[in-house]
């Protein structure tokens, strides 16, 4: 039989060939007691703005008042902020639409008569992080 012109190798029943021409990624295994293992990862580390960021979140966060001397504002910044904090800790980022209403959040936090002395620089910090994300 002819394949275009190729011809296919003939194997014996039962010999269990196996080829591969090209492979990206994955994993194979073969035989009765074949077992594949597949390790992945890529050449980039997490973005340093995202840990400059986080590192501005919880010094914010930190330096709102203790929770029982905090407003509605401060309690909603908060909020917003833990989300951040969440999401960037479990998978290296922070999804643009997050920052986005982080940045409001913090913008009117910072209008807003709650704002304290101590906590308008941390502020900054998260607003220039942010910035540059989403810039």
């Amino acid at each position: 039989m002819s394949n275009s012109g190729q011809s296919t190798p003939e194997q014996e029943p039962g010999s269990g060939g196996v080829s591969i021409g090209s492979m990206s990624g994955g994993s194979i295994a073969t035989g009765s007691h074949g077992r594949a293992t597949s390790y992945n990862t890529t050449g980039a580390g997490p973005d340093p703005r995202h840990s400059e960021l986080l590192a501005a979140i919880r010094e914010l966060r930190g330096a709102l008042p203790p929770v029982a001397g905090r407003s509605a504002e401060d309690e909603a910044l908060d909020g917003e902020l833990a989300d951040a904090e969440a999401e960037i800790v479990d998978t290296g980022t922070a999804d643009a639409n997050r920052l986005t209403r982080l940045l409001g959040g913090v913008r009117g936090w910072l209008g807003s008569q709650a704002a304290v002395a101590g906590a308008i620089a941390s502020a900054t910090a998260v607003v220039q992080g942010i910035a540059q994300l989403l810039g």
